[in-house]
């Protein structure tokens, strides 16, 4: 009987069941840690991938390979519209035309405008939905670099984070320099060079005060008006641009 019962405190000691199952909590602790880790590692690729972006130009965004996705569905072997060209190449009218209509203040902010960010989401709050997002040039950027057109608070959150790694890294030429060169103009349509030669037959340095003062208003729905060309909004909205220019200041 004291055998049978050794045996037994033996058996219930074992390296086997000693073993602790894992309840839900630490399940639950498992996956937060992944995804924490995650999220650690993807900003630690954004932050080199800028510090690259310093010296090198980029190649693509996350715009432009939607763009693409979008074109290969009706045509495999569709290509974009974009040729990247330097700062100094690009007309001082466009370059003012875009700051006097997006980001008035954009050689000044450190990359938010709080102000207009406030404006975005009382106006988002009245609305129900999200219509509205504030973004400087800077925000803008980060989100053609990395993200999607998609509206919601997560990738608001994102793009503000970028946008901090963005003005860390680069002075304010260089972010407007790779700003000019990778935003959307149109469908397949990317970057200064290639929305000059598509809408006007010139290069970007050829540019008058009122043909990049449309441009510049075509930014927020390029795709609707590449196809709405006459749109008489267009039009007037150019005019305040272009009396708006003169006062817009480049960064140096």
């Amino acid at each position: 009987m004291a055998a049978t019962r050794r045996a037994s405190r033996t058996s219930s000691t074992s390296p086997k069941s000693r073993k602790r199952r894992w309840g839900p909590w630490h399940w639950a602790a498992y996956v937060v840690t992944l995804l924490v880790a995650g999220v650690l590692a993807t900003q630690l690729y954004y932050f080199l991938q800028i510090g690259w972006w310093v010296r090198f130009n980029p190649q693509s965004t996350a715009f432009m390979r939607a763009a693409q996705a979008r074109l290969h569905e009706s045509d495999p072997k569709a290509v974009l519209k974009h040729e990247w060209v330097p700062y100094d190449q690009i007309s001082r009218n466009l370059k003012r035309a875009i700051i006097a209509s997006e980001d008035a203040n954009f050689v000044n902010h450190d990359g938010y405008e709080i102000d207009a960010m406030l404006g975005a989401w009382e106006k988002n709050q009245k609305k129900g939905r999200i219509v509205a997002g504030g973004s400087t040039i800077s925000q803008q950027l980060a989100k053609n670099l990395f993200l999607s057109s998609e509206k919601s608070y997560l990738r608001k959150v994102e793009e503000l984070s970028i946008t901090w790694m963005l003005e860390f890294w680069m002075d304010k030429q260089r972010i407007f320099e790779i700003y000019l060169n990778s935003v959307e103009w149109g469908e397949g349509v990317f970057g200064a060079e290639a929305a000059a030669r598509y809408y006007y037959g010139i290069p970007a340095s050829k540019l008058s005060p009122w043909q990049a003062a449309r441009l510049a208003v075509m930014l927020p729905r390029p795709r609707y008006f590449d196809t709405h060309r006459n749109s008489p909004y267009l039009s007037q909205r150019a005019g305040v641009i272009a009396r708006r220019m003169g006062a817009a200041e480049l960064p140096q």
